[in-house]
């Protein structure tokens, strides 16, 4: 298994490699070149369907809004924070993009009051081997977007979550060979159904991957596989929205359906401080008491949690084993 995941893992990058290539090659070709001190913002504007505009070095503040569709923004060793005055359409937040087909790659992105970089309502957005620091609300986040690519990135140091999918019942969003550690959540999928959630890293977050219904509405069918969720053992207090204080959760499904979570390694997410529940893996009712249902977690390596596996015992069609696994609540779903 680590072999396959292993593989997988090279090829997402040979071709993130292969993009970002292309992407400076076409960007000579067509101009689109921003230096420090120059304005990403206005190359943006000059720019058109198609093109790639490279940010060279340097630190380069503001927020950039991009209403253009098929426009791709590369960036060599660019790092972006706020501007002075944070003002525009998408709050306090680096990378605001709101149109089809744009790709993101290569920025670190950091310290904004809102979001480090976001998608709302777009088509086939990629965000690609940026890193998303210390930004207050989410890392990388896609809202009300389709077919979102969120591959190859570093999310820390959020106040709520490294990475974010929301509000989107059909989502098809791929989630792949991401770093995500130090957030509240570290993967967090809200209100959204339909993707895939694979090869990446998820650790010392207060609760690892969160997939949450009754917020308003459903959440689920995911394939969650080939994942490394460890040591997620941090202590968040309940947070504004009235999500209760976390700790030492690997993975938890809140009402969620149809969940594929396979061939994953779930160790050490124990709590270190109070938590409404905690476990390698949790079962359980969404804040609005829908039941999970349809989930499958089998074939996955969940040692050394505080439960194993932690059920409530509500919803149907749920299979919980076999996994490999010690502890469980109720007993006996490690056996057999």
């Amino acid at each position: 298994m680590r072999r396959i995941v292993l593989m997988i893992t090279m090829a997402v990058l040979v071709a993130l490699s292969l993009l970002v290539s292309a992407g400076f090659v076409s960007a000579k070709s067509n101009g689109h070149v921003v230096r420090p001190g120059e304005s990403i913002q206005k190359a943006i504007k000059a720019a058109e369907a198609g093109d790639t505009i490279v940010v060279l070095g340097g630190v380069h503040h503001g927020t950039v809004v991009i209403k253009k569709d098929g426009i791709s923004v590369r960036g060599v060793d660019a790092v972006l924070k706020p501007p002075a005055n944070p003002n525009s359409p998408c709050g306090a937040s680096g990378f605001c993009v709101n149109a089809d087909n744009v790709s993101i790659s290569g920025f670190t992105v950091r310290d904004f009051p809102g979001t480090g970089i976001v998608a709302i309502g777009a088509r086939n957005p990629k965000f690609m081997s940026n890193r998303a620091i210390n930004n207050r609300e989410y890392g990388i986040a896609a809202f009300s977007s389709t077919g979102t690519h969120i591959i190859g990135n570093l999310t820390r140091g959020s106040d709520d979550a490294g990475i974010y999918v929301g509000d989107a019942p059909r989502a098809n969003a791929t989630v792949a060979a991401n770093e995500t550690y130090n957030n509240l959540f570290g993967i967090f999928v809200r209100n959204a159904r339909h993707g895939k959630i694979t090869g990446n890293q998820v650790h010392d977050n207060c609760l690892g991957m969160l997939f949450l219904a009754d917020a308003p509405g459903p959440a689920g069918v995911f394939d969650v596989m080939g994942n490394k969720v460890v040591n997620n053992t941090r202590a968040c207090p309940a947070n504004p929205e009235g999500f209760p204080p976390s700790s030492g959760v690997g993975i938890a499904l809140l009402g969620a359906r149809g969940m594929e979570i396979k061939h994953n390694q779930i160790i050490h997410n124990v709590p270190s401080g109070p938590t409404e529940f905690s476990g390698g893996v949790v079962v359980v009712s969404g804040i609005g008491e829908t039941p999970p249902t349809n989930n499958t977690v089998t074939g996955n390596t969940i040692l050394r949690n505080k439960p194993d596996i932690l059920w409530d015992k509500s919803g149907s069609g749920n299979r919980l084993k076999p996994n490999n696994c010690k502890t469980s609540k109720p007993g006996g779903l490690c056996k057999g």
